[in-house]
């Protein structure tokens, strides 16, 4: 790796850039422009020049409302409130396809660390997929088990409890007699 290497960001820097949004994890354009290290501007001129190889499940752009609600829900893009230009939103394969159409050594590093956080990410989601599966397994488990511990304490109280028919009493039956 190049001296540069030393200011390539972590995993989980990029990890508190990436966002949800319209359902999809994005990167938008001034965080990837950062981590790049390139201008905006120059982010935006690539894709412009490149617009083929951006299909829309790679890159979108945010509408006015999506970036006004961005503005005010995140301190961190307050400034873009206020731009013309509305960013971009890129998903897993757009970050990557961006570090290939910028075609510098530092873009296609971090594009690495990228790559991983959004790997991580999903692999993360799986798992809580696969946790919460398994728990509605046990639970729905245990809600038979409960029905099944149920019925054997009844069986079991009923065995305890003393049978109410009178039985037949034992010993000599005298016939009364009664006084003439």
């Amino acid at each position: 790796m190049s001296e540069k290497s030393d200011l390539i960001p972590s995993e989980k820097i990029v990890e508190n850039r990436i966002l949800l949004i319209r359902g999809q994890k994005v990167l938008l354009a001034p965080d990837l422009a950062t981590l790049y290290g390139v201008t905006t501007k120059r982010l935006h001129e690539q894709v412009r020049r490149n617009r083929n190889r951006f299909p829309k499940d790679f890159m979108f752009q945010l509408t006015e409302k999506e970036r006004d609600e961005l503005a005010s829900n995140c301190g961190q893009f307050e400034n873009m409130k206020y731009s013309s230009v509305l960013p971009y939103a890129f998903t897993e394969h757009g970050a990557l396809m961006l570090a290939n159409v910028l075609n510098s050594e530092r873009a296609v590093e971090v594009s690495i660390f990228v790559m991983r956080t959004f790997i991580r990410l999903r692999e993360m989601l799986g798992t809580h997929k696969e946790l919460a599966h398994k728990l509605e397994e046990l639970e729905r488990h245990v809600q038979d088990h409960d029905g099944h511990i149920q019925t054997l304490f009844d069986a079991i109280r009923q065995l305890m409890t003393p049978p109410l028919t009178e039985g037949r009493k034992i010993g000599f039956n005298r016939p009364e007699i009664e006084p003439e």
